[in-house]
């Protein structure tokens, strides 16, 4: 039997440059950030672009979980808590070990590994520790995941607390470097858009998305639901544990308050305003909440007005960013992209086409 002829595409010069330029805007966008952080911002400026970048890999990686199968996770901060710890203690220095850890095991006081070796350590323990209870957890569907992974996020909390010669319990853990750079953030940032970019396009990612929408008939056809949501989750688990490992060796010093639920209701809060199950919902949402944060949080201490001037209103950021989450559940529940995605590749198709007309 004959092969059909192939389909014809668009010419190489046609198509090809309009993809990769339409890679290039989203990269070279996020490239400016890190670019005015070291030419001409200042110390506040600086800190609240790190802080964005560490986000933007804390929602994309919920996203790639949570918003490609469908499956809510309330427990995904107890993985950056790992990652923090775990790659403080892994890269501490043996001198500074004894003094801020004096009651380590033996083992692990003489060992020192760079930034990015204790990083990827602290990601690959968390990705096992996520296939563990994820095999368990996985199974089930609906409110009783959430309520599991928010277990678990309460036993890291326990556990943190009380493994004091590893943590010193529920006082300030110190002695981290600082490691993290801007650059270092940002570049995690562009491999954590490329892994879910590449994801979502895959075999794979279109399975993890048969089986968000109907569960039963994507089993009807094949696909295995409990390995479609255990793989995502542990990748998931691994990209929240480097960017707790980013942020510890950026705040360098931290306790076990900061991974609870005040940074699980923020992260949840920007993957819902953007939009679940979009890349660029996730970073639209991220930027939204985070610069609205800043915004707010300087008028806290008061402001004028015209001749009015308005007294200091403490909480007032967490307010209202609780509120625009009500807002958001209220009146588009699918947030501000839903599960589309930002399509530059047509701005250069049309601008191509208009140019060749």
């Amino acid at each position: 039997m004959a092969r059909s002829a192939p389909r014809p595409d668009l010419p190489v010069t046609g198509l090809d440059w309009r993809r990769y330029a339409a890679m290039a805007v989203p990269v070279g966008l996020l490239l400016l950030l890190p670019l005015y952080a070291d030419h001409g911002a200042s110390a506040y400026e600086h800190r609240v672009i790190v802080i964005l970048g560490i986000d933007i890999i804390l929602v994309l990686s919920l996203n790639l979980f949570s918003g490609f199968t469908g499956v809510f996770s309330l427990g995904h901060i107890g993985f950056m808590a790992l990652g923090a710890y775990t790659s403080a203690i892994l890269d501490m220095p043996v001198a500074s070990k004894a003094i801020n850890l004096p009651d380590l095991p033996a083992w692990l006081a003489r060992v020192e590994l760079g930034f990015l070796p204790a990083m990827l350590v602290a990601g690959l323990l968390a990705a096992a520790i996520a296939l563990v209870i994820g095999l368990a957890i996985l199974r089930l569907s609906g409110h009783y995941v959430a309520v599991a992974t928010l277990s678990f996020l309460v036993i890291v909390r326990v556990v943190l607390i009380n493994a004091t010669p590893f943590t010193r319990g529920s006082r300030t853990f110190f002695g981290t470097q600082d490691y993290t750079t801007v650059w270092w953030v940002y570049a995690w940032v562009l491999i954590t858009l490329y892994v879910a970019w590449r994801l979502l396009r895959s075999l794979y990612g279109r399975a993890m998305l048969a089986q968000r929408e109907d569960r039963i008939a994507a089993q009807g056809i094949g696909v295995q639901v409990l390995r479609t949501r255990l793989w995502p989750f542990a990748l998931s688990a691994f990209l929240t544990a480097v960017a707790g490992a980013l942020w510890a060796h950026y705040i360098v010093a931290f306790s076990p308050n900061a991974f609870y639920f005040t940074e699980t209701f923020a992260i949840i809060t920007m993957l819902v305003v953007g939009g679940m199950g979009s890349i660029s919902g996730s970073v639209v949402g991220t930027v939204l909440i985070v610069v609205l944060s800043e915004v707010l949080r300087n008028l806290e201490g008061g402001f004028a007005i015209c001749a009015v001037q308005i007294p200091p209103l403490y909480g007032l950021s967490q307010i209202l960013i609780a509120v625009a989450f009500i807002s958001v559940l209220i009146f588009r529940r699918e947030g501000l992209l839903g599960d589309r995605e930002i399509n530059f590749a047509r701005l250069f198709e049309r601008w191509g086409n208009g140019k060749g007309s």
